[in-house]
């Protein structure tokens, strides 16, 4: 396998993208978008090797399309593993345009993970977000449309920022180079960065997009959004800023936030997005802290998230694709009929409540234990108030109130067999690792001694979610959902968007409607006026002169005057120009 030419994986994906595109038919695009992310994985793991650089001269610049070390290596391979599984989970889906997009999408998450420099990570960023926003339109439902809108807006805005940054950072450093920034940076260019990356990473408050837009996305699409951006953003902090102490405070803010809003969501999928927040708040805090052990648990917390919030958005989705439903206060009763996709979502949600067995267990206490070990006992002991959050929503509520609660009269239809295999196999990998952490833990960046299973951490863990579990039990009658419409940081722009737009958009396109109306008037009378001079005087050498008539002929004086004017004008800001020079 020495021997395979070197190239940038997001190759496959852009390759393929443009295969599903022109493949007409149905089951041969299935085919493709399957076949492509497994060749990725085949690839990613036999054919490339840590410490491989692949460069090409761009002006006075080294791009880096290729850039092999560990932390690439383990990224990569993850988004094209987690792209085959939402392809099986996507299979009955023939909508061409969500093909294109995953793909796309899945090429830009990887196309980031090996850039070695700003210029090929601005590219394939911004092919993320065009990509993606398509796997929200494509649900056709106004709600969607307008999620998709705002959502496109804020990123395209986050790549502008992404890209100042880049400028400013460049040129205090006169180096295009990804890696990582030394704290304090004295470039703004580098906190611009950063701001950038944290709007991917929906840090609050630039976050509210998330729980705003995946909700609204199609089923398939959500599996994809949910695995891919933010978790990319973790990428790019592993890479360029590890050890900022800001990224702390962000991290425990994130980790805490999701959990309150979680509380709060009626729709099952909002609420998942929410635990989104809060869960990649652990990596932030880790990437923060920036310790060995901190660093590991950050990049698998990663590894193991994109696994098991694959997992829970696709049964969630398989809720919304079987019932219509996505309210916690319009389901329930219906677990008789779907007893194996609920038993494959709870394995998702012992995975991200922390349980022994499965894959939350060995990376989330990694990040818990790396703010123990540094001292920070604030941080250890909020970041383990969010885990119970976490199991008290998204393991017990969500799940009691959509399969288990008052019978509604839901008769679902069959959830399709490439479903529960999607999910089977996310299952299985999330447990695996669970069981086996060293199969995760040898490809992580640190070397690693960690070991999870010992009996304190074993006992601590069983006794919160038992606590966790009484206090539920107790409470349900008070935790019933009920219709709610939550509003987050959006509504500072959602509110100031109609003010916005007539500020930006109407008043200067009602001012150039009027100049340009005022200057061809103008042009006009100067037009008609200079066409025959003798008109000034009144005079016509060959008829008599006849009665004015102001409907048919200009005043010839303010026709004078006004040509005097244009003339003016245009040697005052000649004059100007030529000064200024």
């Amino acid at each position: 396998m020495a021997n395979l030419p070197e190239f940038p994986p997001a190759l496959l994906f852009i390759a393929g993208a443009l295969l599903v595109a022109l493949t007409p038919s149905a089951s041969t695009r299935r085919a493709f978008t399957c076949t492509i992310p497994l060749v990725s994985a085949f690839y990613i793991g036999m054919g490339l090797h840590t410490d491989t650089t692949v460069s090409i001269p761009f002006l006075t610049y080294e791009l880096s399309p290729l850039r092999v070390d560990r932390l690439s290596y383990v990224f990569g391979g993850i988004f094209s593993l987690v792209a085959f599984i939402g392809s099986i989970y996507a299979w009955t889906n023939a909508d061409r345009k969500q093909q294109v997009a995953s793909l796309l999408y899945t090429a830009g998450a990887v196309g980031v993970t090996f850039a070695g420099d700003y210029i090929v990570l601005y590219v394939f960023w911004e092919l993320m977000a065009v990509s993606s926003v398509f796997l929200i339109w494509a649900r056709k439902e106004s709600d969607s449309q307008r999620a998709g809108n705002r959502y496109l807006l804020l990123h395209l805005t986050g790549g502008a920022i992404l890209l100042a940054g880049i400028a400013g950072h460049t040129s205090a450093t006169g180096s295009i180079a990804f890696e990582a920034i030394v704290p304090p940076s004295d470039t703004w260019g580098a906190w611009v960065i950063l701001m950038g990356f944290c709007l991917n990473a929906a840090v609050p408050p630039l976050g509210a997009w998330l729980p705003d837009a995946y909700p609204k996305a199609t089923v398939t699409g959500a599996v994809f959004c949910s695995a891919l951006t933010t978790k990319t953003a973790v990428y790019t902090l592993l890479r360029a800023f590890p050890g900022w102490d800001i990224l702390v405070v962000a991290g425990v803010a994130m980790a805490l936030y999701g959990v309150v809003y979680a509380v709060l969501a009626d729709d099952i999928r909002e609420l998942l997005a929410y635990h989104i927040i809060s869960q990649v708040g652990y990596m932030v805090a880790g990437v923060g802290i920036g310790t060995p052990l901190a660093l590991n648990g950050a990049t698998a917390h990663a590894i193991c998230h994109i696994l098991y919030k694959a997992l829970l958005f696709m049964g969630t989705g398989a809720v919304l694709h079987t019932t219509g439903r996505s309210k916690l206060s319009e389901l329930g009763g219906f677990l008789s009929r779907q007893k194996l996709t609920f038993s494959l979502y709870m394995i998702g949600a012992f995975s991200i409540s922390g349980f022994p067995l499965w894959s939350g267990f060995v990376s989330k206490s990694m990040v818990v234990s790396a703010a123990g070990e540094a001292h920070l006992d604030g941080v250890f002991l909020l970041l383990t108030l969010a885990s119970i959050g976490t199991f008290l929503h998204t393991g017990l509520k969500l799940p009691y109130f959509t399969w288990m609660g008052p019978d509604r009269g839901i008769r679902p239809t069959s959830v399709p067999a490439s479903m529960h295999a999607a999910m089977a196999i996310t299952a299985a990998l999330c447990t695996t690792i669970g069981i086996m952490p060293g199969i995760l833990y040898q490809f992580l960046p640190e070397a690693s001694n960690y070991h999870p299973y010992t009996s304190a951490h074993i006992i601590e863990s069983i006794q919160m979610l038992l606590f966790t579990f009484f206090a539920f039990y107790l409470l349900i009658p008070h935790l019933g959902s009920y219709p709610t419409v939550l509003m987050d940081t959006d509504v500072i722009y959602r509110k100031a968007s109609p003010w916005a737009k007539r500020t930006f958009v109407d008043c200067p396109a009602e001012l150039f409607d009027s100049v340009q109306g005022c200057l061809s008037r103008v042009t006009g009378a100067a037009t008609q006026a200079l066409r025959n001079p003798t008109l000034w005087f009144r005079i016509n050498p060959l008829n008599p002169p006849q009665p004015f008539d102001p409907d048919r002929e200009r005043k010839p004086l303010q026709t004078l005057l006004t040509a005097i004017l244009i003339v003016f004008v245009w040697v005052a800001i000649l004059s100007v120009s030529t000064w200024s020079n």
